[in-house]
């Protein structure tokens, strides 16, 4: 079987997105169970930053793309199943297609997107589910708002939980734990604004607070809060460090698909302090401290930094819990979803 997997996000610069789309590549072609041919949007500019004009010819270019430069490619390149990384479908592809749902955070936190993006998001998520072969979704919880919410058929979705992001496999570099960290971007449903006020109000109740590090796209957010500083482009060995010096992850957001952050932590031993979700439940359950709200995230973050004990069993909980997963074993599951695409 020939897979042709569109990779054109991973283009886009650093994401939980990009991450997965490079690493099931990679994990497709190490198990060599199908073919996989990949391809890429030729031509697309930077993204849009609020000028609406960029977003809109972005946004030509992106269905130019779907409805024709990708069908072009899979008959060329004799593809028996075209696999979308995001919720897509396009017309007169003549073979099998796959989508993969990481979320549905546009209807369960609307207040974060725009109408029009809302809109178009809708639509386009409404019609993959309802008009792709086979659905791979990286959660159960996913998997349940694409059919609840969406109407997919359940009967057509496969399971396929992400590995360990880009860390399966290394250890972090041994070194003092010394700070919190954050990684991530600064979207609406992340809630930023809560980490900072648990931050702030553990900083002015601890006798000797440790920093917090936000690292990646949410970097700008450190500007002017005591005790917080921004690493906003990590390499993957400058985030294993991160990692490896943190005294936990701290990790804030109110709705998830999946968490790879958090599981890139867990594998990699350190202590994980997240908002309570259906994302972190089924992700961490037992593995990391779930809080309700910002004052229980201060709270937790100061039992961490005093107590060297509950971070060494949290760290080994972690570890535990984060072996269940694999870009192995989710390449095992995308296979599944092609075969019931192509039946």
């Amino acid at each position: 079987m020939r897979v042709l997997i569109d990779t054109s996000y991973a283009r886009r610069g650093p994401s939980g997105t990009g991450v997965y789309v490079e690493q099931i590549v990679r994990a497709l072609r190490a198990r060599a169970a199908v073919e996989v041919v990949d391809v890429a949007q030729p031509r697309r500019g930077r993204p849009g930053g609020g000028s609406l004009v960029r977003s809109a010819v972005n946004a030509l270019l992106d269905l130019h793309w779907l409805h024709r430069g990708l069908p072009g490619a899979a008959r060329r390149l004799r593809a028996d199943v075209v696999h979308h990384p995001l919720p897509a479908h396009s017309r007169g592809l003549g073979c099998a297609q796959v989508a993969t749902f990481h979320d549905v955070a546009f209807e369960a936190m609307p207040s974060g997107y725009g109408r029009i993006w809302r809109a178009l998001a809708r639509r386009a998520y409404r019609r993959a589910a309802s008009r792709s072969d086979a659905i791979v979704c990286v959660s159960g919880h996913t998997a349940s708002d694409v059919a609840g919410v969406l109407g997919a058929d359940p009967s057509r979705i496969v399971v396929a939980p992400h590995g360990p992001g880009q860390v399966e496999g290394v250890a972090p570099p041994a070194a003092e734990r010394s700070h919190l960290l954050y990684v991530g971007d600064a979207q609406e449903r992340k809630d930023i604004a809560l980490l900072l006020e648990a931050y702030a109000f553990y900083r002015g109740t601890a006798r000797e607070p440790v920093d917090l590090v936000i690292a990646g796209a949410a970097a700008g957010s450190a500007q002017g809060a005591r005790g917080v500083r921004g690493v906003p482009h990590p390499s993957r060995e400058r985030l294993l460090g991160l990692y490896g010096s943190a005294i936990a992850l701290v990790h804030p957001a109110a709705h998830e698909g999946f968490g790879l952050t958090v599981l890139e932590a867990l594998w990699l031993g350190t202590p994980v302090v997240a908002v309570r979700n259906a994302a972190t439940e089924e992700l961490a359950a037992s593995a990391a401290l779930l809080v309700a709200d910002a004052a229980g995230m201060a709270a937790q973050i100061g039992r961490l930094a005093s107590d060297p004990g509950l971070r060494e069993e949290l760290s080994r909980r972690g570890r535990q819990s984060a072996a269940r997963f694999s870009w192995d074993a989710s390449a095992r599951a995308h296979e599944e979803a092609y075969t019931l695409a192509s039946r």
